[in-house]
């Protein structure tokens, strides 16, 4: 969950949301818990962040290794979350009942698959030219081209009888463990789990040796089932394919313009070469970093650090920050979609990446403008009566951002009278400033929502990891006081900086029963810059 967006405190318990608030209110700015975590780092560069809590015997515990999406290059689009799915395959002794058998059919498997592609781009480059329709057709397909498939289906039916599938996870809970998961965003890539205190050792082990000995089998089938998955969370939805498009058109240098599952094509044609070198790169210890919260004796934690996860060699070169930037947008653009959807508007602004001075009062802006409480929802759910609901939300990321704001319009209304009174609401910002008792409660709702957030074992574990991807694990306890800083002038000066009309990007998604006979609609072009996609 960003950080940088209001949460609800609902879940609180009464008492304390109340003691919160108090204290904030009398303090004038109150300041959240402090995290002191013990740090220990290994020769090979592998970062350990250990925070002791009393309590239930257990642990929270993951890894994140700081490669996402936005690490990747067109070809190999979705590796990163690939290797989510390819890390549970298990080891040299996780997985399989033959490991000598296992290797030798996964490199035929290899050799077969790259003969498969050669057939396949052949095919591509015949579509290219026009000389067929459908590169994916079966009929036509080469006599060798059918060979090698059926060579190849063979074989991994033969690793089938020889896998222990999902060893892996039954291993941890056999062992009471729970919460077995992993992430993958634009920026990290993280394996998290809870487990009771005293199988915190077996986590040692298990954790390095898929990190050590890892077998990415059944590679070509998973990416059959990451392609599956991205036709569910994607293809299958009502705006799925708006919304890429949309990120696509927002983003024009940028890494982070291509979604985190991958591109369909690169989904279909990333070898397990080009993972492989991937992996070598991006998970080589110097570029891991682990969080341990719960009931445990951080001395024993860094012996068995030390005992398992020294074995891992350091990198031979550090992973490079991401080198292409976003480059500035001169002017408007627009993008307008058909779906089975409502009609809403979608506004977006370039903005800034995690940790910039002026990520605290957008976070503040966004909270002025959102929730039923919020002044987008009064103006234009309430009193305007143009929307259905409105909002804001701010994504800070670790090399660039952005500010969004949404309407869903009324039935009746349009998503373009939704826009203006989006921007009605924006000119309102930059002329006023912000009273102090409207800033208070919005400052009020984030130093709750910052207590929320770290006060499970589970919620602390992954903010220590996702503070670090993004920059340094220490700034947890400086988000709040940066948040209690902010002023008015200091929301004035940013509503003024960035939302303006060149740094604007617009979709606009009607239903599809309103869509017009032609992509023009009333006989009248687009504006320019404008992208229309048609399903």
């Amino acid at each position: 969950m960003p950080k940088g967006v209001s949460h609800s405190p609902r879940t609180l318990p009464k008492v304390v949301y109340a003691l919160i608030l108090l204290l904030a209110t009398c303090a004038g700015t109150a300041s959240a818990q402090k995290v002191e975590a013990q740090v220990h780092v290994l020769g090979n560069g592998m970062t350990f962040l250990m925070v002791p809590r009393e309590g239930d015997p257990n642990v929270s515990t993951g890894w994140m290794a700081k490669v996402g999406s936005v690490n990747e290059r067109p070809g190999i689009t979705g590796v990163a979350h690939l290797f989510e799915h390819m890390m549970f395959k298990g080891t040299h002794t996780i997985g399989t009942s033959n490991i000598t058998e296992d290797l030798k059919i996964i490199s035929r498997l290899d050799q077969l698959r790259g003969q498969i592609q050669e057939e396949e781009e052949a095919l591509i480059e015949s579509s290219r030219r026009g000389r067929i329709s459908d590169p994916k057709d079966p009929a036509n397909r080469t006599e060798l081209h059918r060979q090698l498939i059926a060579e190849f289906d063979s074989l991994i039916q033969k690793q089938r009888e020889i896998l222990v599938k999902d060893e892996f996870d039954r291993i941890y809970k056999t062992a009471g463990a729970s919460g077995v998961n992993a992430f993958t965003t634009y920026d990290l890539t993280a394996y998290v789990s809870n487990l009771p205190s005293n199988k915190l050792e077996l986590w040692f082990w298990m954790e390095s040796d898929r990190l050590m000995n890892p077998v990415f089998r059944e590679f070509y089938s998973e990416r059959d089932v990451v392609h599956e998955e991205r036709r569910r969370s994607v293809d299958s939805t009502p705006t799925g394919k708006l919304d890429e498009q949309f990120d696509a058109m927002f983003w024009q240098a940028s890494p982070y313009s291509w979604p985190v599952i991958g591109w369909p094509s690169d989904l279909e044609g990333i070898t397990r070469e080009e993972a492989q070198s991937f992996f070598d790169v991006y998970y080589a210890p110097n570029n891991i970093v682990v969080a341990l919260v719960g009931n445990f004796e951080p001395k024993q934690a860094v012996e068995w650090a030390e005992k398992y996860f020294s074995r891992l060699k350091r990198g031979p070169t550090a992973p490079k920050p991401v080198r292409t930037r976003e480059i500035e947008q001169l002017g408007e653009k627009r993008f307008i979609g058909y779906a089975d959807t409502r009609p809403t508007v979608r506004i977006r602004y370039h903005t800034v990446a995690d940790g910039h001075v002026d990520e605290a009062p957008l976070i503040v802006l966004s909270g002025l403008l959102n929730d039923r409480t919020g002044r987008l929802y009064k103006s234009l759910v309430l009193e305007q009566r143009v929307a259905t609901g409105a909002g804001a939300s701010v994504n800070g990321l670790k090399y660039d951002g952005y500010f969004e704001l949404s309407g869903v319009a009324r039935p009746g209304n349009t998503p373009e009278e939704v826009e203006q009174a989006i921007y009605k609401e924006l000119e309102v910002l930059k002329r006023d400033l912000a009273g102090e008792r409207e800033l208070r409660k919005i400052k009020n709702q984030e130093l709750v929502s910052d207590f929320e957030r770290l006060r499970s074992k589970t919620g602390l574990m992954n903010q220590l990891l996702v503070y670090e991807a993004l920059g340094s694990w220490e700034n947890i306890n400086r988000f709040s006081e940066r948040i209690q800083a902010v002023t008015a002038e200091d929301v004035q000066r940013v509503a003024r900086k960035y939302f303006i009309a060149d740094n604007r990007n617009v979709a606009i998604y009607y239903p599809k029963n309103q869509r017009p006979a032609q992509r023009e609609t009333a006989g009248t072009a687009p504006e320019k810059g404008t992208a229309n996609e048609t399903p």
